[in-house]
């Protein structure tokens, strides 16, 4: 009998939410997602000391005010190119959390992980550039799909960041289900959010539903997972992230798994929407948890950049 991990790649495409290369050795996922929190866990071990070193002289030739920035991006993409030499697809590579209010730099960031990617043989079709769904954010996708850049847009918690996500022509969403989950449970601590009353479950099939209504090509990869069975609950979705521990219990698992969305399921009409960026701010406002989600979420990872940024000042290699 076939186990749940097995089933569940006949239906989805299965991303790596990891930077550790026998992780990802072992699940052969067709794609991989990093982060900062991903990659200092990852440099942490011994096995990326070469690139360290090789980030630390990219950094050195940058201004001093640059130095450490241009280390971690360095850094990023050589962690990016090692797991690109595992898996077939592609690698997400994440903008810099503290430019997340500021379209020109998320910008400049952007092009410069691409040019970074390319000046190592890699690509741009090999790379997906990370940046939240900030409106700011969305608007920096926008261009970079312009001009050729695919782009994930991360941090995504609401619909509405979804529906201007897919109007900007983003390669990808990232709907984060866990951290939907803990919002909620930390707020409304009576409900009963067990296996599709899970509300990132929820959000994560509106968005699925909303695109292929509308016939958006923007790919819904949910992420941030809690446990198996909010990843049972979106089997089908287009993609979905998911660390190795989770991909170990699928794998130890021989149920049958279900097939749970489709392009074909039935579901409330939801007619497309044109969001400009009055209606986006707006309802985002009116929206607690992705409003506090959103911003704790910028917040720590750009607390884990710092902490990325102090462990290379830090590091005797």
């Amino acid at each position: 009998m076939s186990d749940q991990l097995s089933t569940l790649r006949k239906m989805t495409v299965v991303v790596a939410d990891t930077g550790e290369l026998e992780s990802i050795k072992r699940f052969t996922p067709e794609d991989a997602t990093t982060n900062p929190t991903l990659i200092l866990k990852a440099v942490e071990s011994t096995l990326y000391d070469h690139l360290i070193k090789d980030a630390f002289v990219y950094g050195e030739r940058s201004s001093e005010a640059n130095r450490w920035g241009a280390t971690v991006d360095f850094l990023a993409v050589g962690i990016g190119k090692e797991i690109l030499k595992v898996v077939p697809g592609r690698i997400s590579t994440e903008v810099d959390a503290r430019l997340s209010f500021d379209t020109s730099k998320t910008l400049e960031r952007a092009r410069h992980l691409i040019k970074l990617y390319q000046q190592a043989g890699i690509s741009k079709e090999r790379v997906l550039i990370k940046i939240a769904a900030t409106y700011e954010g969305i608007k920096a996708a926008e261009a970079l799909e312009k001009e050729g850049v695919n782009t994930n847009v991360t941090l995504l918690f609401s619909l509405v960041q979804a529906q201007a996500a897919a109007q900007a022509g983003a390669y990808l969403v990232s709907p984060f289900v866990g951290r939907i989950l803990d919002w909620y449970k930390a707020n409304q601590p009576n409900e009963d959010f067990e296996g599709a009353n899970d509300p990132g479950v929820k959000s994560v099939t509106q968005i699925y539903q909303y695109y292929k209504q509308n016939d958006f090509s923007t790919v819904v990869m949910g992420a941030s997972f809690r446990s198996l069975e909010e990843i049972r609950q979106l089997a089908g979705c287009d993609r979905l992230t998911i660390g190795p521990g989770l991909l170990e219990g699928l794998e130890a698992d021989s149920n049958p798994l279900p097939q749970k969305l489709s392009p074909t399921m039935t579901g409330p009409d939801m007619p497309k929407r044109e969001i400009d960026e009055k209606i986006f701010r707006w309802e985002l406002n009116e929206n607690p948890m992705a409003t506090e989600k959103l911003s704790e979420g910028i917040r720590k990872f750009a607390a884990d950049t710092r902490t990325l940024e102090t462990y290379l000042q830090n590091w005797k290699g």
